[in-house]
């Protein structure tokens, strides 16, 4: 599913999916790097992001996976 990732003016990150018109802030991350790794949303969804390098810019937009569905 697509998913855009941004972090706000207080250095929160959030993902929104555009399909549900969800946006939900990221309560944690499997690794200290999220790309790559499992993130879980504060409703308790989780996704896996596409690996891609530390220095990526946000807001992007990416393909991820839900997992647990």
């Amino acid at each position: 599913m697509k998913v855009m990732l941004r972090k706000d003016a207080k250095g929160i990150l959030s993902a929104y999916i555009p399909k549900k018109d969800l946006e939900e802030p990221i309560v944690s991350m499997e690794q200290a790097d999220m790309w790559g790794g499992v993130v879980t949303l504060a409703n308790g969804w989780r996704l896996e992001l596409p690996q891609m390098g530390p220095e990526t810019a946000l807001p992007i937009t990416v393909e991820a996976r839900r997992l647990g569905e």
